[in-house]
């Protein structure tokens, strides 16, 4: 239901796909930014990374759903219609 949602208001998997990656890279320039502005140090910063790099698997599991949805739903509308 939520990834047929997603895929009527026009997310596509490759969508998904890239915020994936891009969180993955947004993960690396927060430690790297923490590390150098936050006088706390890595203990600080590898927090900020890893709430960050969290995003990714969930932004790769709906890139999955939804090409699933759509590998589906256009099987089913290339099919004939049966009477």
């Amino acid at each position: 239901m939520i990834v047929k949602m997603l895929h009527d208001k026009g997310l596509k998997s490759e969508h998904a796909y890239c915020a994936g990656f891009l969180s993955i890279g947004l993960s690396i320039a927060s430690w790297f930014g923490s590390m150098k502005v936050e006088p706390l140090g890595v203990a600080r910063a590898d927090r900020c990374g890893i709430f960050v790099g969290e995003w990714a698997p969930t932004f790769f599991a709906i890139g999955l759903a939804l090409a699933k949805y759509e590998r589906n739903h256009e099987r089913e509308t290339k099919s004939p219609i049966r009477a």
